[in-house]
């Protein structure tokens, strides 16, 4: 059962806003492989923020043959169809594959804050972010977990953060783990009910505003082995999730559970519902790569944009070899078209 049940008949008014990402990864590769199949996949239009010497320069590596033009976010769509459109951002970076240096940094992030001012500030319809190395922007003194609480940062208004919610959506399965990159240690001590209850509530907002779906079908996994086996198991099920799902249906949402994670994910279980809300990072992601890992999008909700990424890192191993995939990238861009369509 598809997980997005609209197909938009209009298209977002701006072009998408697609960042660099970390340069020495396969950022550049994926979008150079994404901009020549523009045609043939009837793909939005897009543009590149970041420097157009280092597209040029992977664009060689590639063998790819491609145009590159320079230009404003203004002039990027009517660019797109004969040329890979690339906004600057003031920001050279000059790692080759595979290999960061002291720009990689500084040229990731200043991309990921032009792309976010763009979409807020109208001349984007979405922000589609390329993958970018957590490592390599630590080194660097970069404070945040990963993109999408630095995404959160930028969308903050009068001081105040929204709170990110983190969904891997496929045609074929949506999950939002509750909480995300922090040690099984800490995600327990980390989950509350009040945590479950206001990830909900976005997950639930976002799929009827930017999803088109009318009254959100939502499952809810337990903790434990068999969902704590009435208690024997564990008690988390009885004391944080059960309270949340009860205040959850007060609100009127259409949630399930605590359900066994171990049975949430077979297909006739999957047409169930439209989203599965884990407890944890690998209790939502094991599934979901192991039933859609070419074409699974990550997307940030809680945000007041729309924001989606592939679902893979910078792989390093392979960047400038020819043997990147695109197809993550490819749905994060229909994706973030079909949702901009669905919110206009």
């Amino acid at each position: 059962m598809a997980k997005f049940p609209i197909e938009p008949s209009t298209k977002p008014s701006k072009p998408l806003a697609l960042t660099l990402g970390e340069p020495a990864g396969i950022g550049p590769d994926i979008t150079i492989a994404a901009w020549l199949r523009r045609r043939e996949l009837s793909l939005p239009a897009f543009y590149l923020l970041g420097d157009e010497a280092l597209i040029a320069r992977r664009a060689k590596t590639l063998g790819a043959d491609i145009r590159i033009a320079a230009v404003s976010a203004s002039k990027a769509e009517a660019a797109f169809p004969d040329a890979l459109p690339v906004v600057a951002t003031g920001e050279r970076a000059t790692a080759g594959p595979g290999t960061p240096d002291a720009s990689s940094a500084p040229a990731a992030l200043a991309s990921i804050r032009q792309a976010v001012a763009d979409v807020r500030e109208g001349r984007a319809s979405a922000v589609v972010t390329n993958p970018i190395a957590k490592s390599v922007l630590y080194r660097s003194g970069f404070r945040h977990p990963g993109h999408t609480e630095f995404l959160a940062e930028l969308a903050a208004e009068d001081g105040r953060v929204p709170q990110p919610v983190m969904m891997l959506w496929s045609p074929r399965l949506a999950v939002v783990p509750v909480t995300i990159h922090v040690s099984l240690r800490d995600a327990l001590a980390q989950l509350t009910s009040e945590l479950i209850i206001s990830t909900v509530r976005i997950v639930a907002t976002e799929l009827k505003s930017r999803f088109g779906i009318t009254r959100p079908r939502i499952a809810i996994s337990g903790l434990n082995p068999h969902a704590g086996e009435d208690g024997s198991l564990g008690h988390e099920e009885q004391t944080i999730i059960a309270p949340a799902l009860k205040a959850l249906r007060s609100d009127g949402i259409e949630a399930k559970g605590p359900l066994p994670a171990d049975t949430m994910f077979h297909e006739a279980a999957r047409n169930t519902y439209d989203c599965a809300i884990c407890m944890y990072h690998d209790q939502a992601l094991i599934p979901i790569k192991t039933i859609a890992f070419d074409d699974a999008v990550n997307v940030t909700l809680g945000l007041p944009f729309i924001r989606t990424s592939p679902d893979h890192g910078t792989a390093f191993d392979i960047a400038g070899s020819g043997k990147a995939n695109p197809a993550s990238l490819i749905a994060a861009l229909m994706l973030a078209r079909r949702m901009a369509a669905a919110q206009n």
